[in-house]
């Protein structure tokens, strides 16, 4: 069956679409994550908030959540996980554009 079948070729496809299908979505996830800040621990969360948030009513009083912002190097970080998807796909594009398909 070597006769009909490119191994090599198969096998550059495949590694080709792993790290595009799934590559460039876990760059954005962790580029998302990064400028999302440090996550906070349970404790933090405000008493009661997870049981009246499914039934609240006129008496219950509003109550802001502070988000911290993240540090230089978690935004540091965003900015390259989201750059090179943005350079993935304006790479991508240009290539269809091009018809370098």
């Amino acid at each position: 069956m070597s006769d009909f079948i490119e191994w090599g070729a198969l096998g550059q496809v495949l590694v080709a679409g792993v790290l595009v299908g799934a590559g460039i979505p876990a760059l954005f996830a962790l580029g998302l994550r990064l400028l999302a800040g440090p996550a906070r621990d349970r404790g933090d969360a405000v008493p009661g908030a997870g049981e009246a948030a499914g039934r609240r009513t006129s008496d219950d009083v509003a109550v802001a959540v502070a988000i911290p912002r993240p540090g230089p190097a978690r935004l540091a970080g965003a900015a390259l996980c989201l750059g090179l998807v943005v350079a993935a796909v304006a790479t991508g594009l240009f290539v269809v554009v091009s018809g370098g398909h």
